[in-house]
């Protein structure tokens, strides 16, 4: 069976391409072109599986590209796009392009191609503030920034291909996701990074928001679980692990961990916009455990410190702390 993975370079891209490349699968990873002939954390993955996958360099928007990067694929899993949030408020049009116009650039691309299934990438902030917890697939969505409206988009183009055509489309929906190789612009990476070059004050945003974090490896493991599953198929599936922190515990448990005593001071560049902020998430994941037979390994307040524990592991690590640029804020 071959795999195309968009979004292979990328944080949970390249954690997803290991893992089905060590189950046997043939994947095309599908890397976004630059001059510098650079895979992202592709370049840096495990060693007994650097030459075990195909490399394909294009860009989601380009439609030609993508038909070429399809071609001979049993599966497209999607997780290209842009997902700063403050660089939409900054850049939108680019979030178009990219996460709603690419999206299409997939789906076209699988329908001609009769693909036998596209897993298609959602994100929690398409909820936005929840208006009821926990959070089921049947709560409304609301664009609150630039990014959710271009992913809500990308999701609606997604499942009217389903509804239109019978493409097999499955949307799986991840709440915030941390771990290894994780961006430094997300929370966990911004706090563990700091506080790894010496800064004993932690510059934060907003701190009253809550979270319902999830350990990378418990996301890879439900988009494998949803490979062969064919219950899925025109369902939209929450990957949560049912447990709330605010940025503010979060922190004080990062700190706790690293053993530091941190003073946070509030930087208002990395504060949202007020209506833009999301306050409150948190996933049921009973669709998930009933469908995919899926549940989270990283559970509750233990499964939360464990996750955080690995990832403090992974970026105190001199050769891997050298990625980051820890005293620019990164948009």
């Amino acid at each position: 069976m071959k795999i195309l993975v968009t979004g292979s370079e990328g944080f949970i891209g390249s954690h997803l391409t290991e893992a089905l490349v060590n189950l046997g699968y043939d994947v095309r990873a599908f890397v976004l072109y630059n001059s510098f002939n650079s895979w992202g954390w592709l370049d840096h993955c495990n060693k007994n599986i650097k030459d075990k996958f195909e490399i394909f360099t294009g860009d989601i928007r380009d439609s030609n590209g993508v038909y070429k990067a399809v071609k001979d694929c049993d599966i497209v899993i999607h997780l290209a796009s842009l997902i700063a949030i403050p660089y939409s408020y900054h850049s939108p049009s680019t979030y178009i392009d990219t996460n709603i116009k690419g999206t299409l650039n997939i789906l076209q691309a699988s329908h001609d191609l009769k693909v036998k299934k596209i897993i298609h990438t959602s994100t929690s902030e398409v909820y936005g503030t929840a208006k009821f917890v926990p959070i089921t697939e049947e709560h409304y969505l609301q664009g609150q920034s630039p990014y959710a409206a271009s992913k809500i988009g990308a999701d609606q183009i997604a499942m009217s291909f389903y509804k239109s055509f019978d493409t097999p489309v499955t949307i799986l929906r991840p709440f915030n996701t941390y771990g290894p190789r994780q961006s430094a612009r997300a929370i966990i990476p911004t706090i563990i990074t700091q506080i790894s070059s010496g800064k004993t004050k932690i510059e934060l945003g907003s701190l009253s928001p809550t979270r319902d974090f999830n350990y990378v490896s418990d996301v890879v493991n439900a988009f494998i679980s949803s490979i062969k599953n064919d219950k899925n198929i025109g369902e939209t599936i929450n990957i949560g692990s049912n447990f709330e922190i605010s940025i503010g515990e979060t922190a004080k448990l990062i700190a706790k961990i690293m053993n530091v005593n941190i003073e946070i001071i509030t930087d208002n560049q990395r504060k949202r916009p007020k209506n833009s902020e999301v306050e409150r998430l948190v996933a049921s994941n009973v669709k998930a455990k009933k469908i995919l037979n899926w549940e989270p390994k990283y559970i509750g307040q233990k499964g939360f410190s464990e996750g955080i524990k690995k990832t403090v592991d992974w970026f105190t690590d001199p050769l891997n702390l050298k990625h980051y640029k820890s005293d620019i804020y990164n948009l």
